[in-house]
């Protein structure tokens, strides 16, 4: 079922109205759908560099206010429609031993799964039910889906479809290398 709902989002990127189909799978991606934005982006921007842009500045903004969807959902509607969600992820069982230490990392933790391939709409719904700081999580979720997005299509603007495959396969990895020095950084700046 996976497969086939990956390859209906591929399809959509060479619909007229691509950009609208971007901005809603990018919407729901952050609070319920399980396909990333970037299957959609990737084919975009390679059809048409030069909109990579415009293309990573709607799935941005998409992104964010579908963030703050899933931040309502955890605040206002956890139990009805949060834990099905996560439950649906299978990330239920470490919501309440997680819950306990989220909001001391919490800018941490919507930066990781923001620019990662780790859910974001776990993250979001967690900031929510857990009572994070509203400007804190769209802070940092900009800046988070900012540095996604805007890498991917700088990358696919600059190097074209050699990049493509080494997005698909190797993003996720890049981004955690790009969290841990991030992380290293800070700690460095901190303890030194």
């Amino acid at each position: 079922m996976l497969r086939r709902l990956y390859d209906w989002t591929i399809r959509l990127s060479d619909h007229p109205r691509a950009l609208w189909v971007l901005a809603a799978v990018s919407f729901v991606e952050s609070s319920v759908f399980p396909i990333p934005p970037d299957v959609l982006m990737i084919p975009m921007i390679l059809a048409n560099p030069r909109r990579a842009w415009l293309i990573a500045t709607v799935a941005l903004v998409a992104s964010v206010l579908g963030g703050l969807l899933g931040y309502a959902i955890g605040a206002l509607a956890y139990e009805q429609l949060g834990r099905p969600i996560l439950e649906t992820l299978g990330k239920d069982d470490a919501m309440a031993a997680f819950s306990t230490r989220f909001n001391d990392f919490g800018f941490w933790a919507v930066l990781t799964a923001g620019v990662t391939p780790f859910p974001y709409k776990v993250i979001t719904i967690m900031s929510g039910w857990t009572g994070m700081p509203l400007a804190t999580f769209v802070a940092t979720s900009i800046l988070a889906r900012g540095i996604r997005f805007f890498l991917v299509a700088a990358l696919l603007w600059k190097f074209g479809a050699p990049v493509r495959d080494f997005i698909e396969r190797r993003l996720g990895l890049m981004a955690i290398v790009f969290v841990v020095l991030l992380f290293g950084g800070f700690y460095l700046v901190r303890h030194l």
